[in-house]
């Protein structure tokens, strides 16, 4: 059986702060500034950001008047369930993104494309397509862009691709996954933060992926047409080991179990135990990668160690995150927020455009979609039942939201960081592209931004069934 979300009771005390709104509001606007000054710097690791939380949370403590309550609201917001249950889903992710790199599963893709003899332009379209396959498979925006970046971006330039639909391309195909695979935390967040199942939200998506993915189609085929270059390609970033295509067999496993109604444990452990023995059967997981001891520096060195490295980042960010965040619910802010917004929802379709309302705030507020996701929780879960909107819709309003704004942007992190990764064509002559061209680019969200529209003022997508089957 899926894994039920049980969320933790909300801490009651509500927070006072010296200087009243601003009190409450300087360690959120602390916070947005830091976040927004390193990222424009040119440095969006998570990691850089630790010290500016510390920094807010500080900040917060000194202005709150209660300082024990503050603590204690602190710690209660960072030891969510929820919250365990995305650095668990980011870990497996993480590796399971590791062994799919180590098989040689992109390489893979990219010689396909080479079969084909695509140009600039057939490039973007592939390179869509591989990065959409690899973030299905994968489950992480974050994992496919830097794990697509280095390999499609030099590729594609040489080819001629067009290169700021080239990056759009890739973060495109990268939001793609993260709206839709079963082991995406934006997936998983929404589902179980609305007490549906995985496996059936997975599937009331597909009317909307697929309308946002063909219209993004077009406009990557309009615009790599329109702004094409010939270039000359160079053969030796195009080859790649066919026989690792045998590792789509782990994304499919992983899926099936999904769709099944497995645990989250059971279908990513599953997943990793299946990918693991497969590439080493294979022979495309070298031995050494599962682990090997380095007696002159006293480390370990494994496949699995790596993953869990690349999730820490993210996940100690969240941990900071949401003990902040919780300062701002105990503060009233979001209860205001959430007041005004339940004061002037009287029926099902108002309803569905405040949550998408409180939703786009809170993402706005956080730059973090799934600490987003948390803050609405309880406001989704009451309005929504309340005036009918069924759990799958409310699920899929979150995770529309999700993956609009954090990936059009420019100073959202998964921008900033395929803004970031284009330095890796410098070595060819290939130039960077800016933040503000990649969220530009990036038709899959706009896409989704045009289902969201239709959705929330048309109805688009809304379950003709008198009531909802969530089994």
């Amino acid at each position: 059986m899926p894994m039920e979300l049980n969320l933790q009771e909300e801490n009651n005390r509500s927070l006072k702060f010296h200087g009243g709104i601003f009190g409450a509001l300087l360690p959120f606007m602390v916070f947005i500034v830091g976040v927004v000054f390193i990222a424009l710097s040119g440095a969006p690791d998570e990691k850089g950001f630790w010290p500016i939380l510390i920094l807010a949370i500080g900040i917060g403590l000194i202005l709150a008047k209660d300082r024990t309550a503050f603590s204690e609201i602190v710690i209660s917001g960072m030891s969510q369930k929820i919250v365990m249950i995305m650095i668990t889903a980011w870990i497996l992710a993480s590796i399971i993104g590791v062994l799919m790199t180590l098989t040689g599963f992109v390489e893979a893709l990219i010689w396909i494309s080479d079969q084909l003899h695509l140009n600039g332009i057939g490039f973007v379209i592939a390179t869509f397509i591989i990065c959409c396959i690899v973030s299905l498979s994968t489950g992480s925006s974050f994992a496919t862009i830097l794990i697509c970046s280095p390999l499609l971006y030099p590729t594609g330039g040489i080819l001629g691709a067009h290169l700021p639909s080239l990056a759009g391309a890739i973060i495109g195909g990268a939001a793609f996954g993260d709206f839709i695979a079963p082991i995406s935390d934006t997936t998983i967040a929404s589902a179980l933060s609305q007490k549906t199942k995985i496996g059936a939200t997975v599937k009331s998506r597909i009317k909307y992926i697929i309308p946002a993915a063909l219209l993004a189609l077009v406009c990557y085929t309009l615009t790599a047409f329109w702004f094409n270059d010939i270039g000359n390609t160079n053969e030796n970033i195009l080859t790649g080991k066919p026989k690792a295509l045998i590792m789509l067999l782990v994304p499919a496993l992983i899926i099936y179990l999904f769709l099944k109604g497995k645990h989250l444990l059971h279908g990513l452990l599953f997943g990793l135990l299946f990918g693991t023995v497969l590439g080493l059967a294979s022979g495309l997981l070298p031995m050494a990668q599962l682990m090997s001891l380095d007696l002159e520096n006293f480390a370990a060195k494994s496949f699995v160690i790596d993953g869990i490295n690349r999730a820490v980042g993210l996940s100690i960010f969240t941990i900071l995150l949401m003990g902040l965040v919780a300062t701002l619910k105990a503060s009233g802010l979001m209860t205001k927020l959430v007041d005004f917004a339940a004061l002037r929802t009287k029926t099902e379709k108002q309803a569905e455009g405040w949550i998408a309302t409180v939703m786009s705030m809170a993402v706005l507020l956080t730059t973090h979609s799934i600490v987003a996701i948390l803050m609405v929780t309880d406001f989704t879960n009451k309005t929504g039942e309340k005036l009918g909107v069924s759990k799958i819709r409310r699920a899929n309003l979150l995770s529309l939201i999700a993956c609009i704004f954090p990936f059009v942007l420019p100073y959202f992190i998964p921008v900033i960081l395929m803004a970031n990764m284009t330095a890796t064509g410098k070595e060819f002559g290939i130039p960077q592209v800016s933040p503000f061209e990649v969220g530009l680019f990036n038709f899959m969200s706009w896409g989704l931004l045009v289902m969201a529209l239709l959705t929330i003022f048309f109805g688009f997508g809304k379950n003709k069934k008198p009531q909802e089957i969530d089994e």
